[in-house]
């Protein structure tokens, strides 16, 4: 069939989901950031963050993207991957993209729940200013999710309902 790269805000799902989605489809399963990990010897984000900075981070993540193999593959990209360099085109031009468009209540209620301290952009965050940031980013991050080639809904659809439109796609 062909690659799909999953793209949407922290916490809509992508990990899981693309687990679950790929195993369906009888595919790989890649998740960028560890990817990123693997590639520079790092156990976490956080870490690679700490160590050089988000400038780096986002550098390395549109690196390793670009390095990842693309054939029969479900790759789940972090948040920003699609707002940086030329990544969204880029992956728009070898596969089917897939905007996870979960609700902000639904976000904000799973990175609730997460550790916070381990999530670089979240770690000072309370209540009130994890709800304005996944607010604020949502909002800046739309106009690069909505280039998908489909926005689904992984809360309210059926992952039958995403299989048939990926099938549809014409790559």
């Amino acid at each position: 069939m062909q690659t799909i790269f999953l793209i949407g805000f922290m916490g809509s799902g992508k990990t899981t989901f693309g687990r679950k989605l790929a195993a369906k489809l009888g595919y790989k399963f890649i998740d960028l950031d560890v990817a990123v990990c693997i590639k520079y010897k790092v156990a976490t984000i956080k870490i690679l963050i700490e160590e050089r900075g988000i400038d780096f981070f986002r550098e390395a993540e549109n690196e390793t993207l670009k390095s990842l193999p693309i054939d029969n593959v479900v790759i789940s990209t972090g948040g920003g991957t699609p707002c940086y360099f030329d990544s969204m085109k880029w992956m728009k031009g070898r596969g089917a993209v897939v905007f996870l468009n979960v609700d902000k209540g639904v976000i904000y209620s799973r990175l609730k729940t997460t550790e916070l301290h381990e999530r670089p952009l979240l770690k000072d965050l309370d209540d009130v200013g994890l709800n304005s940031f996944i607010h604020t980013k949502l909002q800046e991050r739309l106009p690069y999710y909505n280039q998908a080639h489909i926005i689904f809904n992984p809360v309210n659809e059926k992952m039958e309902l995403l299989i048939d439109k990926l099938q549809s796609l014409k790559f």
